[in-house]
């Protein structure tokens, strides 16, 4: 019992330390400087309200569908909002970096699945790491129909 406790203890220090190495990395520090330049952006944080809001009215005319009456309307804010949104600068270096530290961190999470068996769930939301229709390892042992990556 106390070998496995010792033997836990270790592998979360060495998690800490993968953390803390991943918390200093070039990734981690472009993303944190997109966060900042995003959250100072006035520009970008109206662009963003306006878009929150767009969408709040969008759900609403979806419960009725193309049967309420703003439903043009509000269709077309949306689809303006979201273009707004998606070439504002600010927002853009920020999905980028996001997609970025996402990206490393499905890569290592794939990783240390692989690491164990080829077949263990890791779970990554990324369809570069899902392999025939499961979620990246399905861990049926291929029995579902897909190859282990």
């Amino acid at each position: 019992m106390i070998i496995a406790t010792l033997e836990r203890l270790e592998i979360l220090n060495k998690a800490e330390s993968l953390a803390k190495m991943i918390a200093q990395s070039e990734v981690a520090e472009e993303y944190r400087r997109c966060l900042r330049r995003l959250r100072e952006d006035r520009a970008a944080q109206d662009i963003i309200a306006r878009f929150t809001k767009a969408k709040e009215r969008y759900e609403e005319v979806q419960r009725f569908g193309k049967y309420h009456p703003d439903y043009r309307t509000v269709m077309k804010e949306v689809r303006e909002a979201k273009r707004e949104l998606d070439f504002h600068e600010t927002i853009a270096d920020f999905k980028k970096a996001e997609n970025a530290m996402q990206q490393l961190l499905d890569e290592i999470s794939m990783l240390i699945g692989k690491a164990v068996s080829d077949n263990v769930k890791v779970p990554t939301g990324n369809p570069y790491f899902l392999s025939g229709g499961c979620s990246g390892g399905c861990g049926a042992g291929g029995s579902c129909g897909c190859r282990a990556q």
